[in-house]
Parts: structure tokens; sequence; C-alpha cells
């Protein structure tokens, strides 16, 4: 072994650790020693290990700071191969395994010699807060140097490169109580509601359940507070109607009780998950739970104190100590200072001497303390310093000393002369904030609570706070305060519960807390060495008051300019720090200030979590047509389109030889001009519309007229978003007066229908209309050609001549003796008919057809094709040749717009903008290279000046680009600047591998300009 097994602050006795287990890890190429039931933070710190990271900013040295979640440095890449990689695990939330490797997420080129230390020094000076706005601005022609830097600096940890070998899951889960967290108050609510016969489930992100009682001093019916915890858990576990989730975090508080729960199933295992039976088990799983009602008993964060070099690695919150000597037998140094401002903490300093190690003094900012646990630490001889605070840690790489002084915490001044005391661990709390982030994803803001200095939840109905949570923080009242909300939760569910009897507690006598959150410093806060309220995101005391001097008021626009509660850490140790220093130089009050909003995930889940089995072959549902069979019989290639599997292109096999794409496209292209072919067009969206005030309704939401459309006619239509920009083209049939069918993309249809769904509902819900979705019912089959009318006249009733049957009419009929719809509609620019049948027909029809289409040449085509021939005419595709920006005018599609329409619709107000009457726009035009051989690739940028210096000036882009066997050249459609008064100019495109394409800028019709073919 490269590494000491001893362990040098591990206890020779007590912790829940399984000392006959010993584990073997390594962290940052090292090898060292622990035990089963270890957490990856407290074994490091078992081993002496100080530095365990570099901070984001200034890459300042950092250790452990807490236990849990809301540990802020102790950030790990976990993995031992690049499939195995893990970015950004808390160390204190990772159980140890044997054979587990991780390394800092940051510190090049490692974390003890960081060449980015020099920016930890000088960063103070040149990287104030908002310091990415005010740099790296001039001379431009420098940014791409500056940018190299930046991101090489930026970020934390990394992603996999291979794919991940683990599979996840979704589990959907219902219970009457939903109880997050498993300390007392968790533990007596899901008593209270088990016995009572409730469905509960109960989670708890740590190992084990338990919560506070695994590490507690307490005595719970005269002994040890953790055995009746562990009595607690055995009884839950016996009942059926009880879900117990250890290892399981609560993200998520969504709508009406929907709550997420993140579990890591096998985590803790190893960092694959292992095979049982055969079988490979999930990694972890994500609940999706529906409760009848909601209890938060998840407890409080303890937070640190804001004292210049509070980050020096050795600094701790003080109950981080208790937790590190009782649940693990880690006591992380030898001489403890303990700076505090309540009675609390004192523990830590109780179990440090009990551990046997140096309590140098408990610096107490309070004048005079007088509880019970004050008074057991005067009577073991441990040093208190009155109406003082640690103002200043010394030290680089560990704690060497805490500079003590007397402080008037309400003057925010130092009083006295500065004492430094020798030591190698800081301990420090200025209280304990109810965690109350899930309580918040409601969108209820907290109210501050001034006994308890912290803000409680603002609760919605059906959810219920208990214990610390709401700020009940003793053991006897936690326990109490559990019973009583479960009691009230099913007594919302029309339930019964009747009261359980509850381990007795001695209540400890504790005095009044004092408000203390940044310890002052002779120096000004400017001025004085960095004192750290965010750790994660390196946001200084001095950053806040520099926010607030540069007018920065609103507590929201303070975070976003500090990243004040940024990251993964999500504010949870230094938010209300953060909050009291810009009200104190704002003059306000923490209320008057107010708190952050806190958004779902409270601590960071795995994409694979969220993704579940949803993901592969999972991750989307294939959808076939009717005629599927038919075209993977027939040897079609296959594109995906809206989640439909369309035949792409029919390549023929002739000596043995397959055609390729361009080969098959060709021969398809001018089969359909030349003759007929057949294209399925099942996928496009179909939506039944019908009510009294269905034209109405159209009229509003589609750019031109529909009030006079006779049944039997068709129209096609422009669909826009409210800021006048395209979202989605189709034809719509009137089948009756008040009935109507809308077609769309075929990719846009679930939108389009959820966009009718939203103005109706929330808009104009006056409107008598209703929406149905028709699209799996029809099937749609594609005639289209020269010889389309003979073709289908063999095998229909309907009377397809030209006068009795015109285009952008529909008719009702038969076709191969099936009842059908048939819409004389083109998408080609050819004679063309839309068959539209029952799908379960489909098979037959399309058969039929090709039975008495053999001496026509009937020939099926795919998309492709379909987009070569849309093209040739100018036909645009919604999202190909549109991006969100394009009105429209910007199509040269004025002859689709009502402006004199009676009723307004959605874009009209905004085409009437200036910036949409610009003239140099981005227009749809034609593109045809002076070579014509060469096809443009799509997406190429265009510039007006091909030899303009670097960057060059782009002008727009080509939107779609095909070779054309008609014409017998590549052709293209493209948007660019002021584009329709530019007809008969040249632009060019430049390519990657240094070739300049060059273009004339042309009409958008390449193809029978006029539409005599269409119209035959």
């Amino acid at each position: 072994m490269s590494q000491s097994l001893k362990q040098p602050n591990r206890l020779k006795e007590g912790g829940r650790i399984d000392r006959a287990r010993r584990l073997s890890f390594t962290y940052n190429g090292k090898t060292y020693q622990g035990h089963a039931g270890d957490t990856l933070a407290s074994a490091l710190l078992a081993n002496g290990v100080d530095v365990v990271n570099r901070s984001f900013k200034y890459s300042r040295p950092r250790g452990i700071v807490a236990a849990g979640a809301e540990e802020p440095n102790a950030l790990v890449q976990l993995g031992s191969n690049e499939a195995a990689q893990v970015p950004n695990v808390r160390a204190t939330q990772q159980a140890l395994f044997d054979g587990l490797v991780a390394r800092s997420t940051n510190g090049w080129p490692n974390v003890q010699r960081d060449a980015m230390s020099l920016v930890g020094k000088l960063g103070g000076r040149f990287m104030p807060p908002g310091f990415y706005y005010k740099t790296f601005m001039a001379p431009a022609s420098m940014w791409m140097t500056y940018e190299k830097f930046i991101r090489k600096g930026a970020g934390l940890g990394r992603s996999p490169m291979e794919r991940d070998p683990d599979s996840y899951d979704h589990l959907n889960q219902h219970c009457d109580l939903l109880v997050i967290g498993a300390g007392p108050a968790g533990l007596a609510a899901a008593l209270t509601a088990a016995r009572a016969g409730a469905r509960v489930i109960l989670c708890d992100e740590q190992e084990e359940l338990g919560g506070s009682l695994l590490d507690s001093r307490e005595l719970l019916d005269d002994r040890p507070a953790a055995q009746w915890a562990e009595q607690a858990v055995a009884e839950l576990a016996e009942c059926a109607n009880v879900t117990l989730l250890p290892r399981t975090t609560a993200n998520g508080y969504h709508d009406h009780h929907f709550v997420t729960l993140h579990e890591r199933r096998t985590e803790h295992l190893g960092e694959t998950a292992p095979t049982v039976d055969g079988v490979r088990s999930t990694r972890s799983r994500m609940h999706r739970v529906r409760a009848g009602q909601v209890l938060l008993a998840t407890g409080a964060h303890e937070r640190p104190l804001v004292y210049a070099g509070n980050d020096v690695p050795g600094n701790l919150v003080a109950g981080a100590v208790s937790t590190y000597i009782r649940r693990y037998g880690v006591v992380p140094g030898n001489r403890l200072v303990l700076s505090v401002s309540n009675d609390h903490a004192y523990r830590a300093a109780l179990d440090w001497d009990e551990a046997g190690r140096e309590v140098v003094a408990i610096v107490d900012a309070r004048r005079h303390p007088d509880g019970e646990l004050v008074e057991q630490a005067r009577a073991r001889g441990i040093r208190i310093i009155e109406g003082s605070a640690v103002i200043e840690a010394k030290g680089d790489k560990r704690v060497s000393g805490a500079r003590v002084a007397t402080i008037d915490a309400e003057a925010f001044t130092v009083t006295g002369q500065a004492e430094t005391l020798a030591c190698d661990t800081i301990a420090s709390s200025g209280g304990y904030s109810p965690v109350i982030h899930l309580a918040s994803h409601t969108g209820a803001r907290p109210t501050w609570n001034e006994e308890i200095l912290g803000f409680v939840p603002s609760l919605v109905k059906g959810v219920h706070a208990a214990g610390s949570a709401r700020g009940v923080h003793d053991l006897a009242g936690g326990l109490a305060d559990g019973m009583a909300k479960a009691r009230e939760a099913l007594t919302a569910l029309g339930r019964s519960a009747d009261a359980i009897e509850l381990p007795r507690a001695d209540v400890i006598r504790e005095g009044q807390a004092c408000a203390l959150y940044q310890v002052p410093h002779e120096k000004p806060t400017l001025r004085a060495p960095k004192q750290f309220v965010d750790l994660q995101n390196d946001v200084t005391a001095a950053a806040i008051e520099l926010a607030t001097r540069e007018g920065f008021e609103s507590i929201e626009h303070v975070k976003r300019y500090t990243a004040m509660g940024f990251g993964t850490d999500q504010g949870k140790l230094g938010n209300i720090n953060g909050m009291a220093i810009a009200a104190r130089c704002l003059g306000k009050s923490i209320p008057e200030v107010g708190t952050t909003v806190f958004r779902p995930n409270y601590t960071p889940v795995t994409f694979g979590a969220i993704v579940g089995r949803h993901c592969r072959d999972l991750f989307d549902p294939e959808r076939y047509t009717a005629l599927h069979q038919w075209h993977v019989e027939h040897g079609a290639e296959f594109e995906d389109v809206g989640q439909w599997k369309r035949p792409w292109y029919f390549p023929r096999t002739v000596d043995g030889k397959k055609e390729s794409m361009d080969e098959a496209v060709a021969r398809e292209c001018l089969a359909v001009r030349e003759k007929v072919g057949i294209l399925d067009a099942s996928t496009l969206g179909k939506i039944d519309i019908q009510g009294p005030d269905a034209r109405e309704f159209l009229g509003r939401i589609y750019t031109n007229k529909w009030a006079k459309l006779a049944p039997g006619r068709a129209r096609y239509g422009l669909m826009c978003k409210d800021d006048g920009m395209l979202m989605d083209d189709g034809t719509t049939s009137c089948l009756a007066e008040n009935h109507f069918l809308m077609t769309t993309t075929t990719g846009g249809a679930a939108g389009v229908m959820e966009w009718l769904e939203l103005w109706h509902q929330t808009e104009w819900p006056e409107l008598d209309v209703t929406f149905t979705s028709v699209t799996d019912q029809w099937a749609t089959m594609t005639v289209t050609g020269p010889e389309a009318r003979k073709l289908l006249g063999e095998i229909t009733d309907i009377d397809l001549d030209r006068d009795a049957f015109k285009f952008m009419d529909w008719r009702e009929g038969k076709v191969a003796d099936v009842p059908a719809r048939v819409f004389r509609i083109s998408f080609t620019g050819e004679l063309a008919y839309e068959i539209n049948v029952q799908a379960n027909y489909a098979m037959h029809v399309w058969k039929t057809l090709f039975e008495h289409g053999e001496k026509y040449g009937l020939t099926p085509y795919g998309t492709e094709t379909m987009h070569v021939l849309r093209a040739e005419k100018g036909f645009i595709i919604a999202g190909q040749d549109t991006d969100g920006s394009v009105t429209p005018e910007d199509l040269g599609m004025q002859w689709a717009i009502g402006y004199d329409k009676p009723n307004s619709w959605v874009g009209k107000r905004a085409l009437s903008r200036p910036d949409t009457r610009r003239t140099d726009r981005k227009q749809l035009v034609g593109l045809r290279p002076k070579d014509p051989s060469v096809v443009l690739e799509e997406g190429a940028q265009i510039v007006f000046d091909p030899d303009h210096a670097i960057p060059m000036p782009m002008v727009g882009h080509v939107t779609s680009s095909y070779y054309s066997p008609t014409l017998k050249s590549g052709f293209a459609l493209a948007v660019v600047k002021g584009g329709h008064q530019r007809m008969g100019e040249t632009v060019y495109l430049p390519m990657v591998d240094g070739k300049t394409h060059a273009a004339e800028i042309v009409g958008t019709i390449f193809v029978d300009p006029k539409g005599e073919r269409q119209n035959v």
C-alpha cells in the first residue's frame, strides 16, 4: 500500500462504521483505507487529507466543510475508466466502496500545486463581481485568445465520453402521506401514519434512516437516541403499507403534490451496478410520486460564520465536527477553536473533548452565555471567550491559527485587541436555517422568523412541515411536532390517527442565540482578507458589498451579479449570510431584503436517472403508417420525421448493383415529372375542427381569410406565432359549413394541436369549437404526375374531369371500392390527388393502385424526392426553410396575408413592428450555382464580398439544396438580407475546405413558373 493503514484521524472506537470491513480506495492517484459505513468524505478526513479541491473562481485550496448535502467544496469526479465517469459527486454523500476511484474536479497539474492558484492571490483585484461583464471586451481581435483560457479555466468536472454501461429506471408511486426526511420528526410522523393504516412513503437522502439521531448526544427513554431510531425503522420496515427509501433525495416538488425522488440504488456498491441472478441492477431510480399529503421533515442546515480566511482547509461547521466524530469515529484535527453564536453548537466542543483531542477555546459572540451545554463545557475546564468571535483564520493549505477579538455584532465593529490561538481546526456556527427548498418549489415565499433567526416555509394546501424544517429544533419538540403534523395530514385526507407514545427526551435548557452572520474585521470588508459567503462559487462579503454599492438592491439581482447561490450548492450554507450582508449594506432588515427563489433540483441528478429507460431504442416511440410493411418489403430506406418512420427513397437493384440515394432520387423525380409517382403521406398531421365558431377561429389563427370558403374547397394557410414569425403551414378543407379538416407538417402536428387548444382555452374560450386529432385514423396516398388522372380514374367513381374537379377541390366517393376523400392538392407542382381512406383499408387501396399503375409506370417515391420536387416549385418546409425568425413577407407570401380581414389574427400586430418592416431582413430567394454541377451545402453561409477580411459579414444561409434531374443542375433556396431586391446579383459561399462557390440570386420557382402542370 502506498499510504499508511493507520488512518491518523480515526478513533480507536466509536462511530457506526464496520471496523471489521476494511475498504481500499484511490483519491487523486493515492491509495487510502476506510471502512464500510464511511462516506468518501469521512474516509478522507480519517486519512488526514486536508485539501480536497480547488475553488471554482480563485483556485484556492479547499477542504471539507460539512457532512451532508450542504457540502460546497468536496465535489469529486468518480470513475476508474472513461465510461464510468461521474462528475460533481459530493464526497459527503458518496458511500465508500472497495475499489472506489475519485479525484478532485479542479486543480492542475494537481490539487496541491495548482497553476491557477496565482488567480486566487490576485483575483480579488482583477476578478471582482461581474468581471466577465467588464473585461475581455477589447481589443476584439484578442477575443479568440481570451476564450481559450476562459474555457480551460471554467467548469467543474467533465462528462464521460463513452457510453454509460448502466441502466436507470422510473417508478410511478402513489401514497396517502409522503414523509420527506427520516430524522426525529420524520420518523415520528411515519410511525403515526403507519399505525393508522395509511399508505406511507418515507425517504431520506442519507445512507441510513435516522437523520440527526444517528449522531445525537441525547437520550431517548434513557437510551442513545440512535437506538430508538433503529427500533422505529425496524417497525416501519415490517409494515406492508410503508415504503422506506434511504439514499433517496426529494429533488423537486411540483403541482398537485407531485414529487420526484431520486434513489441512488447501487451507487454505494461499486462504480457500475452489480448483476444479481444474471440480471443487471439499475444504477438509480426516479420515483414519480403522487401523494395525498406531503410532510416536510427536511431538517435544518447549520450556518457557518463569515470571517476572514474562512475557506482555508480546517474550517468546518460545528455540526459536521460532531457528525464525523460520533457517526464515523473521525476527529478532523487535533486542536479545535469553536466560534459560535448559540448553545447548540457547543456539542462540537464536548464531542471533541470526549474524543481526547484539545479544545483550545470556545469563542462565543454573546456576552453571558448560560445554557446547560455552556455549563458542561465550563465544568470540563474548556476556556470560553465571551463577547468575541474568530475574526480571521490563519494558514494556507491547513488552518494554523485563529485570530480572536471582542466584537460588537450590532455595530459591526471589532472592539478589542486580537489574540492569536494556535490550532489546526476552526468550527463555527451562526445558527440554523430550516431547509425550505422544497416548499419554495411550489412558488410560496418563505417568511422570516426572528425567534429562530431563519426563514420558515410558507405552505400550500396539503403540505405540512415538522421539526427543524419549521424551526422546532429541540429533540422532544421535533418528535411531538412530527406526530402532530402527521395527524393533521391524515385528518385532511378524511382519516383519523391516534396519538402514539413517543420516547421520553430531556429538554435541554439553551440560552438565546444572537444574530451574527458576518464577523467584523479590523479592516473594512473591501480591504480585509477574503471573507467567503458562498464557498462553491467563491462569493465573498466584499463582492456583495460591492454589488450593493453598484446599485444592485434586489436580492435576486445581487445573486445573479455575484453568483451567490448558483451551481450545485443552491445557497444551502451561504444564502442567509449573503442576505444579511446585503441587508446591512442597504440599511434594511433581512425580511425586507427577502430571499432568493429556489428551484428544482435540490441536489444534482444524473441525466441517466432523469431519462430512465427512455433512451436508445426506448427514447422515442416509433410510429409506423398502415403501409409500413409494404415499404419494408420493397426495400425502402427510412428516415425519422416527428417519430414516424417515413420512406426516404426506394433504391432498386439492377444486375446485382443497388442504386445510391442520388440515383434513386433522380429516377423517382423523373417518374413523377414524366409519368406518375405515389407517396405515402399518411404522416401529415390531420386535425378535425368542428363547431359554430370554427370559421371565426380559423380566421384568427391563420393569416388569411376563411369566412367564405365553401364546402368542397380547400385553402392553403399560414400560421404565425404571436411574434409574427411563421410557425406552420398546410391546407385546410371545408367538409361542411361548420366542419373543417386541417393538415399540418408531420413534425408540427402535436405542436399545432397544442397551439390551437392554448388559444381556445386561454384567449378565446367564448368560441364554440372543438379539435380532434385524426392523424392515425386516416391514411393518405398522394398520386402525382401527368398520368395521375388516368390511373385514379380506373378505380374510382369520382368524376375527375378537370372542370368538375378543380385544383384545390375535394370530393367524396369510392376508391378501390373503399369510401374515400380525395383532395386535388399538389406539393410537387404536378397534377396530383391525395387519397384519404380509413387506415385499415390503406393497404388494399395501395396495392390496387399498383395493380392498375404498372402500365403507367407507377413509381413509389420517398421524402427526399418529395423535397426536391417541392423545392423546384419554391414550396417551403416549415422548420427547414424557416427557423422561427422568418415572417410570411420574408418568404414572399404576402398573397397569403389578410391584412384587410375584419378580425385580428395571431401575429398581425407583430408584423407592423418596425423590425418586421425592414427591407434588409433575410428574405427567401432561389440560388442557381454558377457551376451547374455544384450542390450547395445546406446551412452554408452567404456573403456579398468573398474578399472581405475575416470575420466576414454573413448575410444569409442556404435552407434547402438539391440536384435537380429536371434542371440537370444544382439549385437551392436560401434566405438573404434584402434578397427580394437583389434578383440577378451574385453572392458567394465560402466553404470550410477553402473553396468559394458563386451563385446567382433568382426567383424561388425553378420549374413551371405559371403553374400549368397542376391545373391540367
